[in-house]
């Protein structure tokens, strides 16, 4: 058992990253099985969601999920699952303006560098050599 607060402490976020680790983990092999159960373009974007949130949290590795995504794209596509561009849902928004042709932007010019004359300044210094 830890002593040292700190060490106390520790302890106690490591139980609480396993237990969250846990269940990441389990989300991944549920996505899984669902999608070697009945395999579909929705079953395999949220693998592939699942893989990409355990990566970006540090549980595997990113060229590990990218390897299992690449498998499961792999077990689609031997099922027949069709891996074409997303339906959208929401219809395609129409502009009621008439189309005109619009004149290309101007390009805002940068002003000038300004110039500035340095000037050294000369100093004199007097000579404290004594005379003997």
């Amino acid at each position: 058992m830890p002593i040292i607060k700190s060490a106390k402490k520790a302890a106690r976020q490591a139980v609480k990253r396993t237990e969250h680790n846990k269940e990441i983990k389990k989300s991944i092999k549920t996505a899984l099985k669902a999608l070697k159960t009945s395999p579909s373009a929705d079953n395999l974007s949220k693998l592939q969601s699942e893989y990409d949130k355990a990566a970006k949290k540090g549980l595997i590795k990113k060229n590990t999920a990218s390897r299992r995504k690449a498998s499961a794209v792999k077990l689609a596509k031997a099922a027949g699952v069709t891996l074409g561009a997303k339906k959208s849902t929401k219809p395609a928004a129409k502009s009621t303006k008439p189309a005109t042709k619009k004149a290309p932007a101007k390009a805002a010019k940068k002003p000038a560098a300004k110039t500035t004359k340095t000037t050294k300044k000369t100093t004199t210094k007097k000579s404290t050599t004594k005379k003997a």
